[in-house]
Formats: structure tokens, C-alpha cells, sequence
């Protein structure tokens, strides 16, 4: 018969006995760890909660310091009793004129101290609020074999950011549709910001919806839960772009953009029909400027004056969605232009002091894109490092691309990429480099520069104006709504 430490024998009752002290060692253990967390926070919401409170009372204070303060009463002379009544109306009206700046001069101090309460007790927590309303998804894989020499990435931020057509939350009423009359949800805008370590420019690259991939081998994405099911959704030779959102969600898009750039993507957002309108409404419109009326065969008249015009909520959708465009030939590329102008447009509003400065637009702005956007390694401050970084550009220094394809569709109906123009721009992004020049042959071992009759490389700067046009392509439609 073995023994214990205490010279006890053990038999089957006493090694019971035992097992039941040692969970209940485990239990206490774990509860005091648990009291002494719980303390912890209990000590730092006090802390948070007694310093807005102290500044109130600071603030309150004041308040009551100018409300009560009376007006100097000017000395009256002993001596000459008359002396305040032989004043003239000219000194009596400085007087007067003096103490109102005082006054105006306290309540500003007093207004500032209010404000430095809420910028010290009310940001932390709205901020809190406006990140948690953002949904939570995974789509990153920055561990991805395909990323091009990451080392040289090193600070680099890279926005991978997909409009999806979803009508989750949409009514037939909005005139987009609905879940039930248009389900599922494609890409119908993928495109990359891409900002260096130095934050000395930006590069907006688009990608065609209609761009022929492989797409790989994906877990099925469920667009109105907005989770990932336990089902597979299976690859394709030859697939749309857009087509890779619908089938497996912000981690399929992002491995096949990830593919096809080798950049290190560590920032994902999609944004659906609603948050795209939210925002605009919310600060009041954004103003475009067109050449010619937009009238689009499917949407009927998006624009329907040339010139300066401020687009609602449900004009600028149609804007950015509108591929049918009488006029326009090319179709996906005509609407990536007006997509890249109108994102210029959209944060040079934002920026603006108008919406700046006041809280009811920022705060519906920002509410309105949480609300309808999810993400990966995004919130309120990274959002603001991109729009930060792109207004203290001049215009030179923001650049709007379009990935260099043939510009003409396949058999397939399909946008064609020219893989040595694209591997010269992306690498030229990796290196922080020039870009590489649009119109330059593609490579001759390139399989695609056979057939390519013109390749198109949209380049413009934050204004939206094209460098270069684009070849006429097929008329096939994708497999989603316009």
C-alpha cells in the first residue's frame, strides 16, 4: 500500500477525498483570480468615472463663478460726490462696452472648459460605441505564402475595400431591391488604398468586377448573417471576380487579391447599398462634376444636367453602380472612373470643415458606415489614418489606377488581366517605387500581349480625370444586378 506525503495510506476513499480537495483548491484559486480581475476593473471604471465627474464639478464652478460676478462698481470719489454724475454719455457707453467683452470673454472660457469635459469624458466612450458597432469578420491572412516579400511591406497599410451589392437590410421600397428579389452579395467595387510606410502618397488600384480569376476553393460565406458556414464553396478555372465575394465571403477576395498582388493586405472593410447612402445623406450630399447627363439604360437618369451637382444618398448608389451608360462603351471602366471620382469627392467632404466641425454630420457619417460595414483589423482610428493620410496629400500625390488589363473581354466574357504590367505596378508598390508608365508594351513573353489590342490603365489623380481611355468591351453581364 503506497502512502502520502503526511504518511497516510491511500486507498480508493482517500484518493477520492483527495481528488475532491484538490478541485476545490482549483475553484478557489480560479474564484479569488476572478475577484481579484473584477476588483481590477472595478478600480479603473472608478478611476474613468471620477475624472469627468471632477471636471464637471470644475466646469459647473465656473459656470457659476460668470453667472454671479457682477460688474466692477468705478470708485467714487470722497472728496467730489458729483464726479460719477459729471461723466459723459461717451464714458459711460466704454464702460458698458467693457464689460460685456469681460463677460463674452468668461462664458467663452467657460464654453471651453465644458467642451474639454466632453472631449475627456464623452470621446473615450463614443468612440468605444461607434468600434463596436463595426461587425467583426475574418478575412486576413497576412501568414499568406502568396504575399511578395513582406519584409520590404514592413508599415506599409493596405486597404482592401469591397462595395457589396447586398440587400440585407434593403426594402423593395429603396428601389435596389431586396434580399428576397435580389439575394446573395457580390462585389460590385473591389479596390485596394495603399499607403506607405512614409505616408508621403497614396495609390487607389480598381479592379474590373468582371475580371477573370481562379478562384480557389473557399469556406461558403452566408451574406445576411454575415458569417462563414461549415460548408465549401468549390473553385472555379475561369470565374468573375465579383463572384468570389458571393462564394466565400471577405476571406476568398481577399486570397485571390492577395494572389494576384502579392501585397500584404491588413485591412479589410465592405460596405453594402445602405451604409453607402447613410453616409452620403449624413453629411448632406457630395458635389460631382460631369461633362455630359448620365443616363444609364437599367437605372434610367442618374445625372440629368452636366456640370456641378450635389448627389443624394440614393443618386450617388446609382452614380457608382450605373453600368449601362448611354455614351459610354466600356461599362465596368466607365463606372470604376466615375466610382474613383466620386470616392475624391466623398473624403474631400468629409474632410472639410463644414462636416468637421459639426457633430450631428461626423457622427452620422461615422454611424452610418459602422453600422453597415464589416471588417477586419478596422475602427474609428484606422478609418480616420486612411482619410488623414489622403487629405494631407495635394493631389499629386494621390493616385486612382486601374489594374492593366487587355480591354477587351474573352470568349468568356471575361476582363482579361496583363500579368507582366500588373506584376511591374504591384512590385513597384511593394518597393515604394515610381510607377511603372501605363502606356509601355507589355512584356513580349507575356501570354496575354498577343491578343492585347489595348490595355487599360485608368490613371488619374484625386480629381478623377483620366489619363488614358479604355477599348471597347464585351456587352455580357455578370451574374449580379447592375
Amino acid at each position: 500500500m503506497t502512502m502520502t506525503d503526511q504518511l497516510e495510506a491511500i486507498d480508493d476513499a482517500t484518493a477520492y477525498r483527495h481528488k475532491i480537495d484538490d478541485t476545490l483548491a482549483r475553484f478557489s484559486k480560479a474564484h479569488d483570480e476572478m475577484n481579484a480581475e473584477e476588483a481590477k476593473r472595478r478600480e479603473r471604471r472608478d478611476r474613468l468615472a471620477s475624472r469627468p465627474a471632477a471636471l464637471l464639478e470644475q466646469t459647473r464652478t465656473a459656470l457659476q463663478r460668470v453667472v454671479s460676478s457682477e460688474p466692477p462698481v468705478p470708485a467714487v470719489s470722497a472728496a467730489d460726490p458729483n464726479e460719477k454724475a459729471s461723466q459723459t454719455r461717451l464714458q459711460e457707453k466704454k464702460e458698458r462696452h467693457n464689460h460685456r467683452s469681460i463677460m463674452i470673454a468668461r462664458i467663452t472660457a467657460a464654453v471651453v472648459a465644458a467642451l474639454v469635459f466632453l472631449g475627456t469624458g464623452g470621446v473615450w466612450g463614443y468612440q468605444t460605441f461607434l468600434d463596436s458597432q463595426f461587425i467583426q469578420v475574418a478575412a486576413l491572412d497576412e501568414n499568406s505564402s502568396d504575399i511578395n516579400n513582406a519584409a520590404a511591406q514592413g508599415g506599409d497599410e493596405n486597404f482592401l475595400m469591397v462595395g457589396s451589392d447586398s440587400r440585407a437590410d434593403a426594402s423593395d421600397e429603396e428601389g435596389i431591391g431586396s434580399a428576397g428579389s435580389v439575394p446573395g452579395a457580390r462585389s460590385d467595387t473591389v479596390m485596394i488604398a495603399h499607403i506607405p510606410a512614409d505616408r508621403h502618397n497614396v495609390v487607389m488600384t480598381s479592379f474590373p468586377r468582371d475580371l477573370e480569376i481562379a478562384r480557389p476553393d473557399c469556406q461558403s460565406w452566408d451574406p445576411n448573417t454575415k458569417q462563414y458556414t461549415d460548408k465549401t464553396s468549390p473553385g472555379a478555372k475561369y470565374a468573375k471576380l465579383n463572384t468570389a465575394f458571393a462564394a466565400g465571403g471577405p476571406q476568398c477576395v481577399t486570397k485571390v487579391i492577395q494572389k494576384i498582388t502579392g501585397l500584404k493586405i491588413n485591412h479589410f472593410v465592405a460596405i453594402d447599398f445602405d451604409g453607402f447612402k447613410a453616409m452620403v445623406d449624413a453629411v448632406q450630399g457630395v458635389t460631382v462634376h460631369t461633362d455630359t447627363p448620365i443616363i444609364d439604360s437599367v437605372l434610367g437618369s442618374v445625372v440629368p444636367q452636366a456640370g456641378d451637382v450635389v448627389l443624394t444618398g440614393d443618386q450617388a448608389l446609382n452614380f457608382v453602380r450605373a453600368r449601362h451608360v448611354k455614351g459610354d462603351p466600356t461599362s465596368d471602366y466607365g463606372r470604376i472612373k466615375r466610382q474613383q471620382e466620386f470616392i475624391g469627392a466623398l473624403l474631400k467632404k468629409v474632410m472639410s470643415k463644414e462636416v468637421m466641425l459639426s457633430v450631428s454630420k461626423i457622427s452620422g457619417f461615422v454611424t452610418g458606415f459602422a453600422k453597415a460595414t464589416s471588417g477586419d483589423n478596422i475602427d474609428v482610428n484606422q478609418l480616420l489614418t486612411l482619410a488623414e493620410s489622403m487629405r494631407g496629400l495635394d493631389a499629386g500625390k494621390i493616385s486612382f489606377l486601374t489594374v492593366p488589363t487587355t480591354g477587351t473581354a474573352n470568349t468568356r466574357g471575361n476582363e482579361v488581366l496583363v500579368t507582366s504590367k500588373a506584376d511591374n505596378l504591384f512590385q513597384a508598390l511593394i518597393n515604394n517605387g515610381p510607377l511603372p508608365d501605363p502606356n509601355a508594351p507589355a512584356a513580349p513573353n507575356d501570354p496575354t500581349s498577343q491578343t492585347t489590342s489595348k490595355t487599360t490603365s485608368n490613371t488619374s489623380t484625386s480629381s478623377g480625370s483620366s489619363k488614358s481611355s479604355s477599348a471597347k468591351k464585351s456587352s455580357s453581364s455578370s451574374n449580379s444586378a447592375p
